[in-house]
């Protein structure tokens, strides 16, 4: 089975809609285990890696890396 990417603050959607009835939701935290934030009602809910997998649909929004080099002058 091919392996989803999804980092912290990507937008995904999981299999089953919450309660709200909106299904986007915020990575906010990523460990052994995954905490998700609705974006609709702020709800957050913390899920095993596991459960998380099984859970997602897809990757709406990929956040974009802020790689930032400091200079030295």
């Amino acid at each position: 089975m091919e392996q989803k990417q999804y980092d912290l603050l990507d937008i995904v959607e999981m299999r089953k809609p919450h309660a709200c009835q909106t299904n986007r939701w915020q990575i906010i935290r990523m460990g052994m285990d995954i905490k998700i934030k609705c974006l609709n009602c702020n709800h957050v809910v913390t899920l095993l890696r596991r459960d998380f997998d099984k859970k997602l649909k897809r990757v709406l929004v990929k956040h974009a890396s802020n790689d930032i080099t400091e200079s030295t002058d």
